[in-house]
């Protein structure tokens, strides 16, 4: 009796849901790392899928959802991965964007701190100016902000975008606003938490100079320890 209520149920409400969109992605990598201080070579390598879903209501909000399953060569010793990350749920509608779980976080997300992908690994992305300290980033082998809280609010409109975002991780409460013009980008954030190593304020501008695209970023923690990274691709 129980196994039919249980299907009775599911049935009814699947019955009432949109379809929804889903889409994968990804990439595989591999190659050879050289440690300079270990001295050592060794094969390193990543597979990435990402998933996503997506449904439109009737009045228009868009619903979905991100996940990401990943698995790298160290993963064996670390026994943690290949693994689905935690997921990030969304509520979208014109240039207003609701998140939840695996959030983004305003600081990650902000123009100008990727501005280059450098090298096979990206070098642990120690050229970004806000790895100088910890914020709120989509955790690929984790829970990230889902195990414990995370959510942020995003708005683009025209030329001009703002991004919040807050999480249970050391109370942290970030946010950044761009604007574009000209072919530039100009962005600042900020960030208030409990952890003195945590970034507290960065600043970036990027754009096109002459055959060039260049960024010019800077970070500091509420410790007072700061990062400038210039970044140029052509």
């Amino acid at each position: 009796m129980k196994k039919v209520l249980f299907a009775t149920t599911a049935l009814v409400a699947t019955a009432g849901m949109a379809s929804a969109e889903i889409t994968f992605g990804g990439y595989g990598r591999f190659g050879i790392l050289y440690s300079e201080a270990a001295s050592t070579s060794n094969v390193t390598s990543r597979f990435r899928v990402q998933i996503d879903a997506s449904a439109e209501s009737d009045g228009g909000v868009t619903f979905g959802a991100r996940t990401r399953l990943e698995g790298e060569e160290r993963d064996a010793a670390g026994g943690n991965r290949p693994q689905l990350s935690g997921v990030r749920y969304f509520a979208r509608t014109g240039g207003l964007e609701v998140g939840v779980g695996n959030v983004f976080g305003a600081l990650d997300s902000m123009p100008g701190q990727y501005p280059i992908d450098l090298g096979l690994t990206g070098l642990s992305y120690r050229y970004s100016a806000i790895n100088v300290g910890g914020y709120d980033a989509f955790a690929s082998g984790g829970l990230g902000a889902s195990g414990s809280n995370g959510v942020e609010v995003m708005y683009s409109g025209g030329d001009f975008s703002a991004h919040v975002s807050a999480s249970d991780i050391n109370d942290r409460v970030a946010a950044n606003l761009a604007y574009r013009f000209s072919g530039w980008t100009v962005a600042v954030g900020f960030q208030d938490s409990t952890a003195a190593t945590d970034v507290e304020t960065t600043f970036a501008v990027g754009g096109s100079l002459g055959g060039a695209t260049v960024n010019l970023g800077w970070a500091e923690t509420g410790a007072g320890a700061d990062r400038i990274a210039l970044a140029a691709s052509f």
